[in-house]
């Protein structure tokens, strides 16, 4: 699975991990990321992240 850079503060979101603590259990796929998601970080919405090449 593809992961997603944070492009305001470089956290990187790996669907392995997920975001367990903020409702994103391991093995979720970027697409299946809720939309009104937020960087455990910064705190900006998914819109703010691009694909890791």
């Amino acid at each position: 699975m593809k992961k997603y850079v944070c492009i305001a503060c470089g956290y990187i979101y790996d669907p392995e991990i997920g975001d367990p603590d903020n409702g994103v259990d391991a093995g979720t796929s970027w697409e299946n990321v809720p939309e009104d998601w937020l960087c455990p970080l910064c705190g900006v919405g998914k819109d703010q992240f691009e694909e890791v090449e």
